[in-house]
């Protein structure tokens, strides 16, 4: 026992690292939005081990003998098989064979997690009295992984954290194994080494051909300059004649552009890096419709929202802004351009530059006043955005915030690219309206203006009435560039659409429509796609799906169930094939032994630890999505939430024996009551939070998260302590049914959060943790 828990701390840390390495990995060699289908098949690895140890007992001492090396060994081979199974979500369209190579690459990845499981669920059946030494090890273990990937991942790519892994649960194995198992484990801890040392070519990330970095390399004379990795992303530089960055230029421009070096974040979202230099090149700025904002008057003060690769951050210094203030969402970015493009660049991160989303760089500097703020939605590509990326930028709380930054005579400029059918422009213009009546304006009709060319829109926005000269300067910029006129107060009809002529008049009435408060709400609840008002608790800005107009929107879109995909419909999907999963998991044991099917003797038992694990899940998912926003930095918030949760359940556990008689079980009442004041008092915290120190703010957060976290580790052990005095057999599918609930947990999250807000997954884990605290009452009659 004394080698185990250094054992189960060492194997622990490795599996968090390689979870978190492969949310990596999904977001640079696929997308984003598959990131999230890691913690469903690390589950599903560790809910099979269960079911293998159930139906497979008495073999608990020779598992945790050789499952740490086994883990170890198969997190290398898994990495390098996957990297090679040709799986790739664009080729849905077209090619049912991704159906077989996606279910083979889930898997594949779940095998290191089915080992790691093993050695676990073993050390349960075997010392299910020490339970609550084992599952503080498993947390604390846990815990600390995730601040070490985070560490990793911010020196080198993905793949040397996943190498890290390996060798951790290798040293494991030499902890608790036997000879052979010593002398494998030796072997293959050096064959990792030399990976680590060499880096063979097999070993690296292999990128999807469709995403954009792929398709700009294609292109001849191409060619990839270097490549910077983050915890936040990874950042790759190109030159590429593909590369032609001037959203919405106007067709009038005929003079070429300067020089630009292409910048691609997890190869998929590019921008690009400006000659500065090249002032006489300089002069396309003033044929962007995105420039409409400094043709209307004095914008001295300016803050740019997420510059990137600094274009907007050139335009404002070329139009004479005094003081241009930048709030970069990357760090990567600004120390990459700031490292190897200063003086390229015009060295626009060289002062007045913050990171973060810009709500909390506002709170911290409520003293200034901005005539300007610029708000970019478009990149080097107009491709759209996954459905279910949460997104703390466009939210009404968000609006709202920006326009209180402005001085009386602000403006805030709004640039997107026009992606058929309307709906994001829509929506903008409905969260802003929701923004622009929460800060008092009463008519918001006229506080808006917008201009389009051939493929993006610029949105005008004030607190205070256009003037009379600031339209006539807008009808004039727009017809100086041919920009249609999409809406100023008092536009005719006749006015909109005089270069860009389209089959509908769509623009004109939905502006006309979402403007006059009377016409909004219906004509929110009847368009085709949902484009109501985004607010901070569902902050699932590009979401547009209406469950009643599937049909209409099938037809709408060509037919082509892929777009449903990228909408967010992969998730009812997913949850369909791991319920089916699970379920199987589940019952497997049912089917094979004869004393599991005693279903109403177990029932208290297996439900307690079903609703654990759908709670565990619930807290933990919903304060890493509702932390993003504090901390403005997903891969912080993960780090912060997951850390401070596993460790104080992990100090809970190893604490339980102390209190054993009376706090594990009012433990799940206790949580009860906690997540519902946690949730409570977060809109209250928050907002004051933001104005912090982002390290401070980091170390109030984890503080914070500490107390919940150790009562949610007391429930568990306690449960696995009483069915080792009763039905020790039953430990192992007790351990497969709450991993099993534990993959649908956080599905399931994101599908209530998208209908009713994260706060309603807080409210629902309340009730699940006082439905364990029923059951556990029951199991100890």
């Amino acid at each position: 026992m004394k080698r185990l828990c250094p054992t189960i701390f060492l194997v622990s840390c490795a599996s968090l690292m390689f979870e978190i390495s492969l949310t990596r990995l999904f977001s640079i060699y696929l997308w984003y939005h598959f990131a999230f289908m890691v913690v469903s098949i690390a589950m599903l690895g560790i809910g099979a081990a269960g079911t293998a140890l159930a139906v497979f007992p008495g073999r608990s001492r020779s598992v945790i003998s050789i499952s740490p090396a086994l883990a170890g060994i198969s997190m290398l081979i898994c990495y390098i098989v996957s990297n090679q199974i040709p799986f790739d979500p664009v080729r849905f369209s077209w090619d049912r064979a991704q159906i077989f190579y996606i279910a083979l690459y889930c898997v594949v990845l779940s095998v290191p997690f089915f080992f790691s499981g093993m050695l676990i669920a073993a050390a349960f059946s075997l010392h299910s009295e020490r339970s609550w030494f084992i599952y503080g090890s498993d947390l604390t273990g846990a815990g600390t992984g995730s601040l070490a990937v985070l560490f990793l991942l911010n020196l080198l790519s993905p793949e040397y954290a996943v190498f890290s892994a390996s060798l951790l649960c290798l040293t494991g194995a030499f902890i608790t194994g036997r000879k052979y198992v010593k002398a494998v484990s030796l072997l293959f801890a050096l064959i990792t080494l030399s990976m680590t040392a060499f880096h063979p070519d097999f070993t690296k990330v292999t990128m999807s051909p469709y995403k954009r970095l792929s398709v700009y390399l294609t292109f001849p004379g191409a060619e990839h300059l270097k490549t910077y990795y983050s915890s936040y992303s990874q950042i790759d530089l190109f030159k590429s004649p593909a590369i032609r960055f001037a959203p919405g230029l106007s067709l009038l421009y005929s003079g070429p552009l300067p020089e630009q070096t292409g910048l691609a974040a997890d190869g998929d979202k590019t921008d690009v890096i400006t000659d500065a230099r090249d002032r006489p090149g300089l002069r396309f700025l003033e044929f962007l419709p995105s420039s409409a904002a400094y043709e209307t008057g004095n914008r001295n003060d300016a803050l740019i929202l997420d510059p990137g690769g600094g274009l907007r951050a050139l335009t404002a210094e070329y139009y004479g802004s005094g003081r241009i203030y930048k709030v970069e969402s990357d760090p990567l970015v600004i120390d990459v351009i700031r490292d190897n493009f200063n003086d390229f660049s015009g060295r626009i991160y060289e002062n007045n530059t913050w990171t973060g989303y810009g709500r909390g760089f506002l709170l911290s500097h409520k003293e200034t006043g901005y005539d300007l703020i610029d708000l970019s939605m478009t990149d080097a590509s107009a491709a759209g955005v996954f459905g279910i990326s949460e997104n703390y930028r466009f939210t009404v709380e968000a609006f709202t915030q920006y326009l209180n930054a402005l001085k009386s005579d602000g403006i805030m400029s709004i640039s997107m690219y026009l992606v058929p059918p309307p709906r994001t422009e829509l929506r903008v213009l409905t969260t802003l309206a929701a923004a622009l009546e929460k800060t008092g304006v009463e008519d918001v009709a006229q506080g808006f203006a917008a201009i389009r060319s051939w493929d993006s829109m610029t949105l005008l926005v004030k607190k205070s009435p256009f003037t009379a000269r600031e339209i006539e300067r807008i009808k004039g910029f727009s017809g100086k560039g041919r920009f249609d006129l999409l809406y100023y107060p008092g536009i005719k009809e006749a006015e909109a659409g005089r270069y860009i002529t389209s089959a509908s008049d769509e623009y004109f009435t939905g502006f006309q429509n979402i403007l006059n408060r009377e016409t909004r709400p219906a004509f929110i609840r009847d368009y085709l796609f949902d484009i109501s008002p985004v607010h901070d608790d569902n902050p699932f800005f590009h979401y547009f799906l209406r469950l009643k107009n599937i049909k209409p929107i099938y037809d709408t879109m060509g037919r082509k169930w892929f777009y449903f995909l990228e909408e967010g419909y992969l998730l009812p999907v997913i949850f369909i094939t791991v319920l089916i999963l699970s379920a199987v998991i589940i019952i497997v044991p049912v089917l094979l032994h004869k004393r599991f099917r005693q279903f109403k003797r177990f029932k208290p038992a297996l439900v307690y630890f079903a609703m654990l694990g759908l709670g565990f899940m619930f807290v933990e998912v919903a304060f890493i999505q509702k932390t993003i926003l504090l901390l403005e930095n997903p891969a912080y918030s993960v780090a912060v939430i997951v850390t401070s949760v596993l460790m104080g359940s992990g100090t809970g556990s190893l604490c339980g024996p102390g209190f054993q008689k009376t706090g594990p079980a009012f433990a799940p009442l206790i949580l009860s009551f906690l997540i519902v004041v946690y949730s409570l008092a977060y809109p209250l915290f928050s907002h004051f939070l933001l104005s912090f120190n982002p390290l401070l703010r980091i170390l109030i957060i984890f503080i914070a998260a500490l107390p919940l976290g150790f009562f949610m580790g007391l429930p568990f052990p306690a449960g696995i302590k009483l069915l080792g005095e009763k039905y020790q057999a039953l430990i192992p599918w007790a351990w497969a049914v709450n991993a099993c609930f534990s993959v649908l947990a956080p599905v399931l999250t994101i599908m209530i959060a998208l209908v009713s807000g994260f706060n309603s997954v807080l409210y629902l884990s309340a009730l699940v943790y006082l439905a364990a605290f029923v059951c556990l009452k029951r199991m100890t009659k």
